[in-house]
């Protein structure tokens, strides 16, 4: 039987690529295990799945000083080794990583194993962890075209990004259903990313009065988010975090509002759904959101609101005209060449290991 073992976590972004992967794998024969952090999403989201798994300590990697380096070093070094003897026990033939700080240690010990690796990056720059982890790797799987102007063109292949199948089982009655929405109003799918966004959760509730009198609302706002003043009010219902739900949900949207995760992106691609970006700022991140809202605007496919230009205002009238122009959204989702990058994933998995 062949073995892969799989790693990356942090935010859901670094591990529903690899979710999407498991049943193509496991429909070839393999043996899948996982090497994520004990406190980490990665872990509840794997387990739910059934996937052996393997927890490590695991360290953040920073491009600035901070105390915090000294102690994060260990952490990572702990890791490394942790990795090294799970590495060694289970013999994997390849290691898959999606990035995330969880990741690196791994991939470093699959390398010091003569196990070949392979890398997914999900954003047009790649993120730190994936950055010192491409020398150890044999292929680099990437999601946008502008990315190959920072990987080299020996080890880079263009595969888009899994998406997982049961996204495009849903049913638009059972979303509503699920909602107690009826069929008179259109219906706004938000979504703040695995962790929420307060940003967004405070705009959106701000604006609520407004939307309510031409849209239903569907917040997933986040873990601890759930704001009880808003409870109670017709045409708005409020989740912390959904799994099984998901795909009925996603089916009743008529428009979807999003950070700019690069997953994030593809799956709403994947389903045609008009869609809102409002990308995390440079001020919270390196900037990655920002390329990929801007990369998907260029091609049509998004609307986008910075984050510096997030208010009342600008929401209803990014929500005014995306909903007015849905169809040429829709049409460009459609015409759009990139995929579900499932099979292109697996092909290189195949060919590595051969």
């Amino acid at each position: 039987m062949k073995r892969i073992v799989m790693t990356g976590g942090g935010t859901a972004g670094h591990v529903t690529p690899n979710i999407a992967l498991i049943p193509r794998l496991q429909e070839l024969g393999y043996d899948i295990q996982y090497i994520g952090t004990e406190n980490g999403i990665e872990h509840r989201l794997i387990e739910q799945e059934g996937i052996p798994y393997h927890t490590v300590k695991a360290g953040k990697l920073r491009r600035y000083f901070d105390m915090k380096n000294f102690t994060d070093t260990f952490r990572i070094t702990q890791g490394f080794m942790q990795s090294l003897a799970i590495i060694s026990k289970l013999k994997p033939n390849i290691v898959f990583s999606k990035g995330g700080f969880v990741s690196s240690p791994v991939v470093w010990a699959a390398w010091m194993n003569k196990i070949p690796v392979i890398i997914h990056e999900s954003d047009i720059t790649p993120g730190l962890a994936n950055k010192i982890a491409i020398p150890f790797a044999k292929k680099i799987c990437y999601t946008f075209p502008e990315t190959e102007k920072f990987i080299s063109r020996e080890k880079g292949v263009l595969t888009g990004i899994p998406v997982r199948q049961n996204l495009f089982s849903g049913e638009r009655r059972k979303g509503k259903k699920i909602c107690g929405f009826s069929d008179d109003k259109p219906v706004i799918l938000i979504m703040g990313g695995s962790l929420g966004a307060e940003v967004i959760n405070k705009t959106i509730r701000y604006a609520l009065k407004v939307i309510l009198k031409g849209f239903q609302v569907c917040h997933i706002c986040g873990k601890g988010n759930i704001d009880e003043n808003y409870k109670g009010i017709k045409g708005y219902k409020q989740f912390e975090y959904v799994r099984e739900e998901l795909p009925h949900l996603f089916a009743m949207a008529d428009i979807f509002i999003s950070r700019a995760g690069a997953t994030a992106l593809y799956e709403v691609l994947a389903l045609k759904i008009p869609n809102i970006l409002i990308p995390l700022s440079k001020k919270a991140s390196r900037g990655d959101q920002i390329l990929n809202a801007q990369s998907f605007k260029k091609q049509g496919l998004s609307y986008v609101i910075m984050e510096e230009d997030l208010d009342k205002e600008s929401v209803l009238k990014g929500i005014e005209k995306v909903y007015k122009n849905k169809n040429s959204y829709i049409d460009a989702m459609k015409a759009n060449a990139a995929g579900n990058g499932v099979e292109q994933v697996v092909k290189v998995i195949e060919s590595c290991i051969k």
